[in-house]
């Protein structure tokens, strides 16, 4: 039988532990502020996810301590405009921290790059603002909120604070992820092109860093998230959650592992890819398997993870990934997928290799997430059965079909439905690497959407289904994983 109202309240106060003492514990007792959330947000009438009244871009994905980077800003007028600074987190459930003000910066019209070969769009603006990262500024996801004197419309640029220090949980950022869906100035995304088939998975797109983000155009409309990528829809809820309960946890970007390698995993006890981690590079691959061998803890909490290969690619300035291609599917083109793809050339393995699992089509859905396998340790202290449901965990992308790994288990599994109609299947599942280590695949995008619901954060709704929002079953279980791999 399911838990009782009164049984999951409890549940989710034994859930919700007291903050563990150290790094992320210190810096969370810092003052919050709430005001980094936007306000108003105001589009262009035709190029419809833009907004041309203030908007801008960093020249970095990934800084850490000591570096700089530089802010370029636009207005669709000359005016003075503002960049404050915040570090996200949970803060007293404010969900971040004012860091650092820009005021006064002169800031005038730039120009909308032409569009060039492989309808790359590059901006060329001019700087803004810079900062050299102080040495006190912990590592994390930074938003810069912008805003200016000629009107009141407001938007986000953000980059991320990475280090190479010791850790018990690194949390990987999907940004690859993030620019591949970003439209910016309109239909300039990995997704738009000129074939007469109008498939949208295809080779020949390029798409570059060095543009702001445009509103985020699938699943969720969320204004409010302008400039953000995908990090407010899809990871912030677990970072919020992880930061709010002490757990040690570092940020990095997908570049920062494709460029790392393993070796930059291993300094942590658990990796986190967390989200709509879709797009990686071979050597971000490679570098995952190989930290799996080393004995470093995994959790793919996420769905879609890991599905297409690209290329990294120079600028047209020179300098290095600032601009990425699709160039193939990891483990191949399946059955089911032809329609929507296309001249993707480039071969790779199974991503359930490393996952446990791989994306299944249809590629989208919703369902429940059902449990098959109560008696293992990560349902600890949950009192789930056999075939209770988690309603609507699972969507808008999953992983299902387990791979042929020794030791692997399938804990939960079930159907999606595609527009409520066309069935797909899910499966998560967790296997043990060679060092006492384990490899756990949540099986769905929306797993952080069960851990907390903070601030400027909206649930999604996709194919006639969404998440409930914060769930204490979810919660434990993440808290089950997370204590054992810290442990």
């Amino acid at each position: 039988m399911p838990l009782s109202r009164r049984e999951l309240l409890a549940l989710g106060a034994a859930a919700v532990a007291a903050p563990l003492p150290g790094a992320t514990t210190d810096e969370n007792a810092r003052p919050g502020d709430a005001d980094w959330q936007l306000n108003y947000a105001k589009f262009d009438s035709k190029e419809k996810n833009r907004s041309p009244f203030i908007e801008g871009y960093c020249d970095r994905t990934s800084v850490r301590a000591g570096e700089t980077i530089r802010f370029f800003l636009s207005t669709n007028e000359p005016a003075k405009a503002r960049i404050d600074l915040f570090r996200m987190g949970y803060y007293g459930g404010k969900g971040a921290r004012r860091v650092k003000t820009f005021e006064n910066l002169a800031v005038k019209p730039q120009p909308t790059p032409e569009m060039k070969g492989l309808r790359l769009r590059e901006c060329q603006w001019e700087v803004a603002a810079w900062c050299e990262i102080p040495r006190d500024w912990p590592s994390g996801v930074y938003l810069g909120k912008l805003s200016c004197d000629r009107h009141r419309n407001e938007s986000y640029l953000i980059f991320i604070v990475a280090d190479d220090a010791k850790c018990d949980v690194l949390f990987q950022c999907s940004t690859n992820t993030w620019q591949a869906y970003n439209k910016w100035p309109h239909e300039s995304s990995l997704y738009d092109n000129d074939r007469k088939d109008k498939r949208p998975l295809v080779s020949g797109v390029r798409v570059s860093f060095d543009r702001p983000f445009a509103k985020y155009w699938q699943v969720v409309d969320t204004p409010m998230s302008l400039g953000s990528g995908e990090f407010l829809l899809f990871e912030f809820p677990f970072a919020y959650w992880l930061e709010q309960h002490g757990y040690d946890v570092h940020y990095c970007s997908n570049e920062d592992v494709s460029v790392g390698g393993a070796p930059f995993i291993k300094r942590a006890k658990t990796f986190l890819s967390v989200g709509h981690d879709e797009y990686w590079t071979r050597k971000q691959y490679d570098a995952c398997l190989a930290a799996v061998q080393g004995g470093v803890n995994f959790g793919f909490f996420c769905g879609n993870s890991c599905c297409f290969v690209i290329d990294d690619l120079p600028g047209s300035d020179g300098r290095p990934r600032r601009v990425i291609e699709r160039v193939g599917r990891y483990g191949g083109i399946r059955k089911g997928e032809e329609p929507w793809m296309a001249d993707l050339p480039r071969e790779a393995p199974s991503e359930a290799l490393l996952l446990g699992a791989q994306t299944m089509s249809p590629f989208n859905g919703s369902g429940d997430w059902i449990v098959t396998n109560p008696d293992h340790w990560i349902f600890a202290g949950t009192g789930m059965k056999k075939g209770e449901r988690i309603r609507g965990l699972v969507g808008w992308e999953h992983h299902g079909a387990p791979a042929s790994i020794p030791g692997l288990e399938v804990l939960a599994e079930g159907t999606t439905w595609t527009g409520g109609e066309a069935p797909s299947k899910y499966a998560a599942t967790i296997y043990p690497g060679p060092k006492g280590n384990t490899v756990f695949n949540a099986a769905t995008i929306f797993w952080a959407q069960g851990l907390s619901s903070p601030p400027g954060h909206q649930i999604p709704y996709v194919h006639n289904g969404r998440p409930l929002g914060p769930d204490a079953r979810v919660q434990q279980i993440t808290k089950n994983l997370l204590d054992r791999w810290r442990a």
